[in-house]
């Protein structure tokens, strides 16, 4: 049984696979550490989703993190970051990083003629998250903001080549290239999944920013400068899904390249606390 804080682990969650990306950054900013994620595979997207209901989500997730001993919880979800975690920062003491504030910063210091273009779900450009980010940073810094309904679902899929993919793309991204951005954020932790496909059709076009990566680096320096790092890896990585664990497993080592152990089985439709599925 873990006592030591120390010792305890990352929780990281999202609506589906897409939290991957930002488990991989994890990965290489702190590979002594053992991450707890949660993928709500069964009620993805978020996108179309209205605020109150993922703040309902999230926190019964949260409470499920929690309930495993996290030290620190990351929203590895652009929506769940823009419509809930300030609500959840009050409701729990755990420490919380979201995906937004890092992602503002790095494409302010990517740009270079301060046009930067937005790839995310409907809700958070509903939001307003990242264009509050940004313009609180630099008021002179032009956002364009592209809604991206179809990504999410084709990569939950794993069809992240193809032709009605490159068909999605290319009808987002003109606009941002018809825009002269310079810089796109990933504005979603699932479109980091189609960074080969995107550099096909659009190359050389834009300079992409990962916001995963400024979020890992982030939690790097809180946990060191709070001594909350681990010495050595506590335990293995842990998966939790809502939906079926072995399409999760088998599309999620294939997306990242890593083999993923099988997650275990979150019910969330029933009343009450979130519970593994014997």
């Amino acid at each position: 049984m873990q006592t030591n804080l120390t010792d305890q682990p990352i929780g990281v969650f999202d609506s589906g696979l897409g939290g991957l990306t930002v488990v991989q950054e994890l990965w290489r900013e702190l590979p002594q550490e053992q991450i707890i994620y949660f993928g709500d595979t069964a009620r993805v997207p978020y996108g179309s989703r209205s605020p109150e209901e993922i703040i309902e989500f999230n926190a019964e997730i949260i409470e499920f993190l929690l309930a495993e001993k996290v030290k620190i919880i990351v929203f590895a979800c652009n929506t769940s970051t823009s419509l809930a975690l300030d609500a959840m920062r009050q409701r729990y003491p755990v420490p919380m990083f979201g995906i937004i504030q890092p992602g503002a910063k790095a494409a302010l210091a990517t740009t270079q003629n301060k046009r930067i273009g937005l790839m995310a779900t409907e809700a958070t450009v509903r939001s307003g998250a990242y264009r509050y980010a940004i313009h609180d940073l630099d008021s002179q810094a032009v956002l364009i903001e592209q809604a991206c309904p179809k990504l999410v679902p084709l990569i939950e899929k794993g069809e992240i080549v193809g032709p009605e993919t490159s068909q999605a793309l290319g009808e987002y991204l003109l606009p941002l290239q018809q825009g002269e951005v310079d810089t796109i954020i990933y504005g979603c932790t699932h479109y980091p999944f189609l960074e080969p496909e995107i550099k096909r059709i659009f190359p050389q076009q834009f300079q992409l920013v990962n916001p995963a990566c400024s979020c890992a680096q982030e939690v790097r320096e809180y946990l060191k400068q709070n001594r909350l790092t681990a010495q050595e890896k506590p335990g293995e990585d842990r998966y939790f899904v809502s939906g079926d664990p072995g399409k999760f497993q088998q599309l999620g080592t294939r997306l990242i390249n890593r083999l993923l152990t099988v997650p275990q089985k979150v019910d969330v439709f029933s009343p009450g606390p979130l519970k593994i599925v014997l």
